[in-house]
């Protein structure tokens, strides 16, 4: 690719992002992994919308949570996570082809429940609930928290629709996997007495914590409520590296592309088909779309930023609980080793038949979704021999990025023709002009160019005029 110095020797100027905000029927989990002691903290997004009343969760969790596992925590920690690690585009300029210049920069190497149980159909309550037992019982903000355990999928069927949450019909055989392997079922119900009590009429999010040696996230049950595909963007922190999904492969997105510059103004729409055609291709997989070094000690947290990265009181509210918090500290303002991943699921019944496991790496490679813009540069004269080839160049990296365009995308590059034209014109009337030039000069190769006296062009002028009528006159003497 031509014009990769500037994208090599500077940091480029983040101009847009593609939050998860894009994606209809997407939710947001941060994953916190502490390998060594095998607890793993889980912190959901709610974007209910909706009538508060009819709101329920029921999450799978290995065990019984106690009270001071389960606490609630700002919506803000989400938005800046996202905002964070969003895939970006980036601008860079190109410098002009007539100019000298030495590289400035080295290129980096990487950048209380009240429950009835009266039954309808005569059926006693032992039997139409055999084997549930509520475990533990909690108010947590805004929620009223139950755990529950279960022995038998039809007795928990029958229990959660006779208490509000809304159990598809499929959900048997989403329940007795997880039955089986001795899972608890956290649920959690709006108060909405408490939730008025909020200074924001919002659902905040409702972090568990657990040990267990599986770093997994169910989705089975959510599935079973689902018609279609549903988008899950996954923020994992860890301390050793890169975080995969074990049970399905694990694909980065394409990123550092040069793409036209007309993407600047729909990136949105530009990255949702970018990611639709990489998982049309790719249907059980997830799909890479951040990864980097938060170490404490390293001061570049990404390139560029779209955001200021997470700081240390935020990644402690999030799970993160090795890391030491110094707010004086030069850099970051925590001590410690983390890494921050972001993977983006979009999955189906059909491809995605086991929960998600999750496996740390130690691939500390720094990776993020960046698309690339390359202005050219703004040249008013010419007059410059390296302007044509700059040209040149600047028309065959077009003609590339509406090839990579077509190659990462479902758009139709036909219909953007005009983008390459520009330069082609350009190209063609400098080349007339040339041409010019250049007959010119054939027909008077005496006369001199640049800024020479109006004297010294009426001397020149006259000695040709002259020429011209001694060349006719002996040529009339010879006829006569």
């Amino acid at each position: 690719m031509a014009f990769t110095f500037s994208s090599q020797a500077f940091c480029g100027f983040y101009v847009a992002k593609a939050d998860g905000k894009l994606f209809n029927k997407s939710s947001q989990v941060i994953m916190v992994r502490d390998e060594l002691n095998q607890k793993n903290t889980i912190t959901m997004a709610n974007d209910y919308e909706g009538d508060f009343k009819e709101f329920a969760m029921v999450v799978p969790v290995p065990v019984v949570l106690k009270e001071s596992d389960i606490k609630v925590v700002k919506k803000d920690l989400f938005e800046q996570f996202d905002d964070y690690s969003a895939p970006r585009m980036v601008q860079y300029y190109d410098n002009h082809p007539c100019y000298e210049y030495k590289r400035l920069l080295k290129a980096r190497d990487n950048l209380t429940y009240s429950f009835e149980m009266d039954s309808e159909d005569g059926e006693s309550v032992e039997d139409k609930y055999e084997g549930v037992k509520i475990e533990a019982q909690y108010e947590i903000g805004e929620y009223d928290i139950l755990i529950l355990s279960a022995s038998e999928s039809s007795g928990l069927k029958n229990w959660l629709t006779d208490n509000g949450y809304k159990i598809p019909k499929k959900a048997n055989e989403v329940l007795i996997p997880y039955i089986k392997d001795n899972m608890k079922f956290f649920l959690a119900k709006v108060n909405t007495s408490r939730l008025k009590n909020k200074r924001n009429n919002y659902l905040s999010p409702i972090q568990i914590s657990f040990t267990h040696k599986k770093f997994m996230l169910p989705i089975r049950l959510g599935m079973a409520n689902s018609n279609g595909t549903q988008d899950l963007i996954v923020y994992a922190l860890t301390q050793n590296g890169r975080v995969e999904t074990s049970n399905y492969r694990t694909k980065e997105m394409p990123s550092n592309v040069n793409v036209p510059l007309f993407v600047k103004d729909v990136f949105g729409d530009f990255y949702k088909s970018v990611f639709s055609k990489s998982w049309t291709n790719n249907k059980s997989a997830s799909f890479l779309e951040y990864s980097w070094d938060l170490d404490g000690s390293n001061f570049t947290k990404c390139d560029p930023c779209s955001t200021t990265p997470p700081d240390g009181q935020q990644l402690i509210n999030a799970g993160v609980s090795w890391l030491n918090v110094n707010r004086n500290r030069w850099g970051a303002n925590y001590s410690g080793k983390l890494h921050f991943t972001r993977l983006h699921v979009r999955y189906d019944r059909e491809h995605f038949p086991q929960d998600l496991i999750f496996t740390e790496t130690r691939n500390k490679k720094n990776f993020q979704c960046r698309y690339v813009m390359q202005n050219p540069a703004n040249i008013q004269d010419e007059s410059c021999s390296e302007i044509l080839p700059y040209y040149n160049r600047v028309l065959n990296r077009r003609l590339e990025e509406l090839d990579k365009l077509a190659e990462i995308t479902w758009w139709n590059t036909e219909w953007y023709q005009a983008y390459p034209q520009k330069y082609k014109d350009k190209i063609a009337r400098l080349k007339a002009n040339q041409r010019v030039e250049e007959d010119r000069n054939n027909f008077f190769p005496i006369l001199p160019s640049g800024d020479t006296p109006p004297s010294i062009l009426l001397f020149v002028f006259g000695i040709g005029l002259l020429s011209i009528s001694m060349l006719t006159f002996y040529r009339i003497q010879k006829i006569n």
